[in-house]
């Protein structure tokens, strides 16, 4: 694994980080603590994968797919800001065989029926110096554009109502696989469509941490709503390999799992 903070590939040994509140631990079984997750990021994927640590989020970029197995990223009132342009760039700190470049995504959308879909949404840090960042195509995967402009963008939304209401939004999402390979139509690297992806929404209200999983098939209708997609962490931890939640030491009774589609709907 190579660990990059900030554009800076960083040597292999145990890294203190105190301005970003990082603690890596080794490169081949990394625990990362960062205020971007809450009660640890994910941990689980692949030790070939690339940590990069940037100030909005975290990605861990899959060397084989080229697409990131999870990002994490927290959406706070003060990020918030006006639209900005979707400007496509190649990640600057991984190299050409390991991630995507504009050319690839030529002739998906004809071809598959997909966006370049942000994993960590660009809306909801445009009003930050960082917002370019979420247009690195590591942050970007090919989405089947009606779940891109339906449920998972209205999930976005959500997400920055309750940052409005003045709490700290902690997510995490990524993609999952199965099935026939279906690879981008135009990209020289060997690229992936995925089935479906996960997002996992996170905040702490009275003192009680609030929870709802989803995990989305790209076969979603643009005016399907994404409470219809509920999941668990434990289901999203069995199909992705991933664990969540791993720092965590709380009474369960502290820990409210949203599990229904009416307690959804009420909260979101």
């Amino acid at each position: 694994m190579k660990f990059f903070l900030n554009g800076v590939l960083q040597p292999p040994i145990i890294l203190l980080v105190a301005m970003c509140g990082l603690f890596l631990t080794s490169p081949t079984r990394a625990e990362v603590h960062a205020d971007l997750c809450l009660y640890g990021c994910p941990s689980g994927a692949p030790a070939s994968n690339d940590l990069v640590i940037r100030p909005i989020y975290l990605l861990s970029s899959n060397d084989y797919t080229n697409l990131a197995d999870w990002v994490a990223y927290k959406v706070t009132l003060d990020g918030l800001g006006p639209s900005r342009k979707r400007k496509w760039f190649t990640d600057p700190v991984l190299d050409a065989n390991e991630t995507l470049e504009a050319l690839d995504y030529k002739g998906a959308h004809a071809a598959l029926s997909t966006d370049r879909g942000h994993q960590v949404p660009l809306a909801s840090f445009a009003g930050t110096p960082y917002w370019e960042m979420t247009n690195y195509l590591s942050n970007i995967t090919p989405q089947k554009s009606a779940l891109n402009q339906g449920p998972w963008k209205n999930l976005e939304e959500a997400e920055r109502r309750i940052a409005r209401q003045g709490h700290s939004v902690y997510v995490m999402s990524g993609p999952l696989y199965g099935g026939k390979y279906i690879p981008l139509p135009g990209a020289d690297e060997p690229t992936e469509l995925p089935v479906s992806y996960w997002k996992i929404v996170s905040w702490v209200e009275n003192a009680e941490i609030v929870t709802a999983s989803f995990v989305m098939p790209q076969s979603a209708g643009r005016k399907d709503k994404f409470c219809g997609f509920l999941s668990s962490v434990s289901e999203i931890e069995i199909i992705s390999g991933l664990r969540f939640f791993h720092a965590a030491n709380y009474p369960k009774e502290q820990h409210q799992l949203i599990k229904s589609v009416d307690a959804c709907e009420r909260v979101f």
